[in-house]
C-alpha cells in the first residue's frame, strides 16, 4: 500500500486568486513541487455544491488552471489536473458514502455554518453539500497520497478522509494509507480594508488584492489600506493594519525592509506612507511576471486544456488501477477492459 504521492493538495475554482490564496498556499505549492512527488487539482465538482452557472464554472476552471501556472506551477514538474476530467473521483466517494455514517457527514463545521447561512437566506441546501467531504475523502485516498497541505480550518476534513480509511481497510481490504497533515508555515494575509479578518473574496473587492491585479489597482489598494486606528497600541505593539502591511512585505521577499520600518515603529517614527509605497511597489514586483506569463499563456488557451487533459488522462490511469482494487474488495465485477 505505497504512497502514489508524497503531497497532494486541491482548490476550487471560484475566481481570480487572491494574495491569501498565493500566500497562503500556492507559493507553497510552487516550492513542494521540487522536493516532492506532487498533485494538485482543481476542483470543479465541490463548485456545484452552491449555485452555480454552467458557463462561468467551466471559464473558472479553465482560468484557474491557467493561474495556477502563471504563478509558478509546471505541468512537467508536478501532476495538475481537472477533478471532472477523471470521473472515477465520483465512483469512489460513492463507495465511500455507502459506508461512512451520516453522522460524521453532519458535523462537518463547514457543513453546519453554510447550510446555517443558506437556510438565514430562505433556501434550500443541496445533498451535494453535505456529501462533498466524502468527495474530497475519495479525491485524497484515490492516490494514496501521503501528505495533504492543510490549515487549521480544513483538518477535519481530513480527519474524515483518515476516518474513511480505516473503515474500508478493517471492513473490506488494506488499501488505502492514511494521510497526514502537512503543517507547513503559512502567513496570515490579513484584509486591507480591515485588518482584524483574514483576506477573503466573501467580504468584498475592497477587502482582496488579487496577483493579478493591474499594478494601480494594487498600489491603489495599499495606499488605502487601513493602518492605526485611534491612539497608537501600547508598549510600542504593532496595529493589525501596519502588522498586515510588514507581513505582505516580509513574504513578498523584503524582510530587510520590513525589519527597518519595524525598528522605525519601535522608535516611534510611525511613517505610514513610505512604508506602503514600499509594500505596493513590492507586490507589484512580486506580481509582475506572474501576469506577464498569464497573459502568455491565456494567448494559448488551446494548449492549455490540451496538456491539462493529459495530466488527468495520467490521474485517470492511477484512478482505474485503485478502483480495480475498491471493485475487487467490495464484490463489485471488475470492469470490461
Amino acid at each position: 500500500m505505497p504512497a502514489t504521492f508524497d503531497v497532494l493538495s486541491l482548490i476550487q475554482p471560484s475566481g481570480d486568486l487572491t494574495l491569501g490564496n498565493y500566500f497562503g498556499a500556492v507559493a507553497n505549492w510552487v516550492r513542494l513541487q521540487d522536493e516532492q512527488r506532487c498533485l494538485f487539482g482543481i476542483v470543479d465538482y465541490h463548485a456545484m455544491t452552491v449555485p452555480f452557472q454552467p458557463s462561468k464554472l467551466r471559464q473558472r476552471t479553465w482560468d484557474m488552471a491557467i493561474d495556477l501556472q502563471a504563478c509558478g506551477l509546471d505541468p512537467e514538474r508536478c501532476l495538475l489536473i481537472v477533478q471532472s476530467l477523471v470521473p472515477e473521483h465520483t465512483e469512489l466517494a460513492w463507495i465511500f458514502a455507502c459506508i461512512t455514517p451520516y453522522s460524521w457527514a453532519a458535523k462537518m463545521t463547514q457543513f453546519k455554518d453554510k447550510s446555517r447561512q443558506v437556510e438565514a437566506q430562505g433556501a434550500s441546501y443541496s445533498a451535494g453539500l453535505l456529501l462533498y467531504p466524502i468527495l474530497q475523502a475519495a479525491d485524497i485516498l484515490m492516490y494514496k497520497a501521503a501528505h495533504v497541505p492543510v490549515g487549521g480550518d480544513q483538518d477535519q476534513h481530513l480527519e474524515l478522509a483518515r476516518d474513511v480509511a480505516r473503515v474500508f481497510n478493517r471492513e473490506y481490504a488494506d488499501i488505502f494509507p492514511e494521510p497526514t497533515p502537512l503543517h507547513t508555515e503559512a502567513p496570515k494575509i490579513l484584509s486591507p480594508a480591515d485588518p482584524t479578518r483574514k483576506m477573503s473574496k466573501s467580504l468584498g473587492s475592497k477587502h482582496v488584492i488579487g496577483v493579478f491585479d493591474d499594478p494601480d489597482v494594487i498600489r491603489r489598494k495599499v495606499k488605502s489600506a487601513v493602518t492605526d486606528t485611534g491612539d497608537a497600541p501600547a508598549d510600542g505593539a504593532l496595529s493589525p493594519g501596519v502588522e498586515g502591511l510588514l507581513t505582505l512585505l516580509d513574504v513578498s521577499g523584503c524582510a530587510d525592509e520590513a525589519q527597518g520600518f519595524r525598528e522605525e515603529y519601535a522608535r516611534g517614527n510611525r511613517r505610514y506612507a513610505p512604508l506602503k509605497e514600499v509594500v505596493g511597489d513590492a507586490l507589484v514586483a512580486l506580481t509582475d511576471p506572474m501576469r506577464e506569463r498569464r497573459a502568455a499563456l491565456r494567448a494559448g488557451r488551446k494548449a492549455v486544456k490540451r496538456q491539462m487533459g493529459e495530466s488527468s488522462a495520467r490521474a485517470r490511469e492511477i484512478a482505474r488501477a485503485t478502483l480495480a482494487e475498491v471493485r475487487e474488495a467490495t464484490g463489485l465485477p471488475p470492469l470490461p477492459q
